[in-house]
């Protein structure tokens, strides 16, 4: 019987895209092409810059310049010839080449493309968005000189240049002096119109070519004139599901090679040591366990995106007409005309960290690797292989362990595991869900800074066609995760004191804020604690909504909060009604319709802008408030989804008095930070893990039972500060988004509580005593001292509150006693006597 073959073992390709190895070089050759591209940029602007001033001193000069330049031509930089050009002979010689060769004064479209292409250059734009503006300017310089040159044909300056008066001859001779006239004036009109026309972008010379081709084709078949079937309109897909990351897979460009003992080559990511474990031809031989020193260690790392490069401004979602069927229907409405100018943020507001670059240490891995190993192997676990997938807060180690090794034997190794590690936050996954491996967690050394800025210049983000798109921040295998509010639909946020809430709701804010207009969404901030969420009070006349007698933007009082929170019922039943009249199920169905002008806004009729509600302490208003926040936010979340309407709620207390089981219930999405302890883990996701968490923004999001580990994006105040100042110094609305009113029982507009003598209880005046005696409001407090039931002193208590002897209710805690004294009760007393008929 003959020997086996050795197996051979595939080495992984770290560099495909052949860049220099290491770190290093990679920076090098990043920083190089960046430094290369804004220098020519530069130089365009200078080019650009340069030649306006040439331009405009040939206006002045030219007549003796273009003597000069035509007698001397070349042999002028030679001779010692006097110009009277600003910029000496060479601005001379640049100037009459190409404003008197060439265009004329339409030549000045030249210095703007050089402005625009190196501003583009300097911004770091990509130079394909410019195709459609060098198009504009091409064509309007030709249109524009030839038109020059035929109404200034007598005059002795070249206002069209050469080209220009070439092409006006020849259209003279052809078409007469009338013809040509007319052939101008219609220039000039379809030059205007196609200059304001709004679908510019939509301008291309293949559509002209089509639309040419498509017209001769109809000529030839006698089908010119008759009207085509319009195309369908397009259907924007949005997918219905959280994105889950995808998943891991082997890095590229795999080159088979045998095995070269335990020698590591320089620049590869797979550790091919030798091995005695491998896959025989024979599938009955059961292959050898691996051991510490003997492992193969695939290393994964999932090829970042293509980004493009860092952009002035932001992405600014592209806004899609809903077409008709009808011709006699006006253009789409458009929701951003009253805010038409506004500019979306760009990414220079934005910080960019040093340490946000994924760094391999390879001489850890193979640590951890050999630990993992090492540890089970003291408990008697075979493992046949192990691979790691490197995250910018954690690595995360997939083990197949052999056949016949129970999951719950790995399972119960997480303490002992970390121990060897020397590390927190060790993780076990058991299984990976669509996977048949086990995975273990382990928190890098150096973590990496996902900052703001990177996570807004993924294409995910940038291309997402999601309603309410929030970027939560990057995946274990370096992918940026974008997540659909809309689809969640309600969020809720639970996590130990500075363990990244409130730089996670920033950071949900700062994603809405670059993504959508602020007629699009609208951000109701609630804020107990009063100074996280300040600085965008800023923007009450462009994202916020509030209530119409609320003196500040953000609210922060305990009787506000249930008034605004009994206001969103108002409006979420206000938008069914709407929904119901205009036959549809959804907001994305109504707003389209409203789009689309088949709604009337004279019978009440209006767009919809999505409404997000963001609780920032929701512990301390259930401690507070209790049921009277409860009940509207249970309401809320069971009917808002379909309105538009949707919350996010964080609370840094996850007991199960504060996340009850009707908030878990109607709140699929939950984002839990670094907590405590198990049970607050099972209270938040209903299984365990954060407690394992490493912090500093290290998160689990469960969607649908599926839990996802994220390091969340950070975003700090000053950057928070600064997107805030740049949206708020734009013009806003004229007004900012009120919040139906609401009245409770006893305020004005609500039900009425008018003091009735014919209804005056009996012991009221015993009742007002003991309330200004003990200074105390309480209805509970007359039942048992006045052994009274419920309802009648829940009675007085009304009467009490109508004759002003006791405030309004605050919640759960005792009203408030307006009298201080019993004598000037009594005397109040006294004259409410005199008053009550006999």
């Amino acid at each position: 019987m003959g020997t086996a073959p050795l197996p051979t073992f595939t080495r992984l390709n770290p560099n495909p895209c052949g860049m220099a190895k290491g770190k290093r070089g990679q920076l090098s050759m990043n920083f190089d092409s960046e430094r290369v591209s804004k220098l020519f940029g530069i130089f365009l602007l200078f080019l650009s810059f340069y030649f306006f001033i040439a331009f405009v001193s040939y206006l002045f000069t030219w007549k003796n310049d273009h003597d000069i330049v035509f007698r001397f031509s070349w042999e002028m930089f030679l001779a010692d010839q006097p110009v009277d050009n600003w910029l000496g002979r060479l601005g001379a010689f640049l100037s009459d080449s190409i404003i008197y060769w060439g265009f004329g004064v339409a030549s000045f479209g030249i210095v703007y493309l050089l402005y625009k292409y190196g501003l583009a250059l300097v911004r770091r734009i990509p130079l394909s968005y410019l195709s459609i503006t060098t198009q504009r300017t091409v064509i309007l310089m030709v249109i524009l000189s030839v038109v020059t040159s035929f109404f200034f044909q007598k005059l002795e300056f070249p206002w069209g240049g050469v080209f220009g008066q070439s092409i006006s001859e020849y259209v003279q001779n052809f078409l007469g002096v009338i013809g040509t006239l007319a052939l101008m004036i219609f220039a000039l009109v379809a030059t205007f119109v196609w200059s304001n026309n709004p679908n510019l972008e939509e301008f291309t010379w293949q559509r002209v070519w089509e639309e040419t081709k498509q017209a001769w084709n109809d000529l030839l078949t006698g089908n010119f004139g008759k009207r085509r079937p319009a195309p369908p309109p397009p259907v924007s897909r949005v997918k219905a599901d959280i994105p889950v990351p995808a998943e891991i897979v082997g890095a590229t460009d795999q080159a088979a090679s045998g095995a070269t003992g335990n020698k590591f080559e320089d620049g590869q990511l797979t550790f091919d040591l030798s091995q005695r474990s491998a896959l025989f031809a024979d599938a009955a031989v059961k292959p050898e366990a691996l051991k510490p020193g003997e492992a193969e260690l695939e290393i994964n790392i999932v090829p970042p995106a293509p980004v493009l490069p860092d952009e002035a401004e932001a992405y600014k979602p592209p806004v899609a007409a809903v077409q008709e069927d009808t011709p006699n229907l006006s253009e789409p409405y458009d929701p951003t005309l009253e805010l038409s100018h506004y500019e979306y943020p760009h990414l220079q507001l934005l910080n960019e960290y040093d340490n946000q670059h994924l760094e391999i240490d390879r001489e850890e891995l193979e640590a951890n690797k050999n630990q993992i190993l090492q540890t089970l192997m003291y408990f008697k676990i075979e493992i046949e292989k192990i691979r790691a997938t490197i995250g910018p807060t954690v690595t995360l180690y997939e083990v197949i362990p052999a056949k016949g090794i129970r999951i719950s034997k790995i399972k119960n190794l997480e303490d002992d595991i970390a121990l060897n590690l020397s590390a927190l936050g060790i993780r076990i996954i058991a299984p990976i869900p669509g996977k048949g491996t086990i995975g273990i967690e382990v928190p890098n050394k150096k973590r990496q800074t996902v900052g703001m800025r990177a996570v807004l210049m993924d294409e995910r983000f940038k291309r997402a066609k999601m309603e309410l798109p929030v970027a939560l921040g990057k995946t274990i295998q370096d992918e940026v995760f974008v997540a659909d509010l809309t689809k969640m639909p309600h969020l809720l946020i639970a996590g130990a004191t500075g363990q990244g809430k409130s730089v996670g709701i920033n950071v949900i804010l700062m994603s809405l804020l670059y993504k959508k207009h602020p007629s699009q969404v609208k951000l109701i901030l609630i804020d107990p604690k009063k100074v996280e969420l300040f600085p965008y009070a800023k923007l009450e006349n462009h994202f916020l909504g509030f209530l119409p007698d609320q003196l500040e933007p953000i609210v922060t009082e305990t009787a506000k909060v249930v008034h605004t929170l009994n206001s969103l019922i108002i409006e979420m039943e206000t938008r069914y009604d709407l929904l119901k009249k205009a036959e549809v199920r959804n907001i994305a169905e109504y707003n389209d319709k409203f789009v689309g002008r088949r709604l009337n806004p004279n019978k009440g009729h209006r767009f919809l802008p999505y409404i997000v509600l963001i609780i920032d302490e929701f512990a301390d208003l259930i401690m507070t408030a209790g049921k009277e926040v409860e009940l509207p936010i249970g309401r809320l979340a069971q009917l808002s989804r379909a309105v538009g309407i949707h919350l996010i709620i964080a609370t840094q207390r996850p007991s199960v008095n504060i996340i009850t089981g009707v908030i878990k219930a109607n709140f699929p999405a939950r984002i839990a930070f670094k907590v405590a302890s198990k049970v607050d883990s099972r209270t938040i996701l209903d299984a365990g893990g954060s407690e394992q968490l490493t912090g500093r923004g290290d998160m689990l999001l469960s969607v649908g039972g599926d839990i996802i580990r994220l390091q969340s994006a950070f975003v700090d105040t000053p950057e928070v500060e600064r997107v805030i100042e740049f949206i708020a110094n734009q013009q806003g609305f004229a007004e900012p988004f009120f919040l139906p009113e609401f009245h409770p029982d006893g305020e004005p507009g609500g039900q009425s509580k008018e003091f009735r003598f014919s209804e005056m209880d009996d012991m009221l005046e015993d009742a007002a005593r003991l309330v200004v005696e003990t200074q105390h409001g309480s209805t509970s407090m007359i039942q048992r001292r006045m052994k009274l039931g419920y309802n009648r002193a829940g009675r007085i208590m009304d009467q009490l509150e109508s004759l002003g002897i006791v405030g309004p209710a605050d919640g759960s805690k005792p009203r408030e006693v307006l009298y201080y004294s019993v004598e000037e009760l009594e005397r109040f007393l006294a004259e409410l006597r005199k008053k009550r008929p006999a």
